[in-house]
């Protein structure tokens, strides 16, 4: 049976909806396919949006910058993240609470072709590993009170060690997908991701 389809709150789409998520999605498969092409300093809105059959302003009524048109949308990786970890069971381990994390921001991701074409672009585009790091220094700060909550001893002892496991998990995702674009797309994120908090934890 065919899925209905729902906007990011949960409720039934529109046919306003649904014509807004058709066109967002042709924007940003236009965009990506043209970073691959010619790379991502090289190609312009203004050419995205000629390609997509779209003016600029239409453009980004539906986009806040170049950036975003990666597919990245950082409110609802923000909130996938947030919520994945808070759902979690109050017994379950820091450790395996932002496993649960970051295995539901990957499957944000349509296809592997996709996941795998944006995190190429951003492991090898300097202007977007510095906008990852970025927004994954916001990240950590938006997971600390969660972790923190979880972590025994005093408050100033649970707020390092809570910055230590939140920082350490980030940089095993960043070692996971690196070593995910560098095989060739090989393999899934998520093992990886396993086999370098292994590495890590000893």
């Amino acid at each position: 049976m065919k899925q209905e389809a729902r906007t990011a709150t949960g409720t039934p789409a529109t046919l306003w909806d649904r014509t807004r998520q058709l066109a967002s999605r042709e924007i940003l498969d236009t965009a990506l396919r043209l970073f691959t092409e010619q790379g991502y300093d090289e190609t312009t809105v203004a050419q995205i949006a000629r390609e997509a059959g779209v003016s600029q302003r239409t453009l980004f009524r539906y986009f806040h910058g170049k950036e975003d048109l990666l597919g990245a949308d950082q409110d609802r990786f923000r909130q996938v993240l947030t919520a994945a970890i808070g759902e979690q069971p109050d017994e379950a381990g820091v450790w395996e609470v932002l496993r649960a994390g970051v295995a539901a921001v990957l499957a944000l991701h349509e296809s592997r072709e996709q996941a795998f074409e944006r995190f190429r672009l951003v492991h090898t585009t300097a202007s977007l590993r510095a906008g990852r790091l970025e927004k994954q220094l916001r990240f950590q700060e938006d997971l600390l009170p969660l972790i923190e909550a979880r972590m025994g001893g005093g408050a100033g002892t649970a707020a390092v060690r809570a910055r230590a496991v939140i920082g350490t998990s980030f940089a095993c995702l960043d070692a996971a997908s690196m070593t995910w674009v560098a095989g060739g797309g090989q393999g899934e994120i998520i093992d990886l991701y396993d086999d370098c908090l292994a590495a890590v934890r000893g």
